[in-house]
């Protein structure tokens, strides 16, 4: 199961950057495209407004997944929980976001994880 938590928290970090880059690469083309010559006077002033905004959103979604790869390659039971919650709100992402929220959701139940992650819990 280590090594299962181990790729989990990896495969998360690396999702979690190609939503930082996406977020990047949208900010930057809506921006670079305010500057087209000839758009007006309010046109630009939005693309940019857009760019900011949904480059935002992008990159604090992308964050916890991130946050908690890295959680998760610590132990830490924090992690777990966060790639738990990451994993659930990613199975809309089809199809690599549903993918690896399934991945992750039937590792991170598992008994024999959850003990990794708790190893002091109760009727473990």
């Amino acid at each position: 199961m280590q090594d299962h938590v181990k790729v989990i928290g990896i495969l998360w970090i690396i999702f979690g950057s190609l939503s930082l880059l996406g977020a990047l690469i949208l900010y930057l083309i809506l921006f670079g495209v305010s500057f087209i010559p000839d758009m007006g006077d309010i046109a630009p002033g939005i693309l940019r407004l857009v760019g900011i905004v949904l480059s935002t959103f992008i990159a604090l979604l992308g964050l916890p997944k991130i946050i908690g790869g890295i959680g998760l390659l610590k132990g830490h039971e924090w992690g777990r929980i966060l790639i738990l919650v990451v994993s659930f709100l990613s199975l809309i992402n089809i199809p690599f976001g549903t993918a690896l929220g399934i991945y992750s959701m039937i590792i991170l139940f598992n008994p024999q994880t959850v003990k990794l992650f708790n190893p002091n819990a109760p009727g473990k």
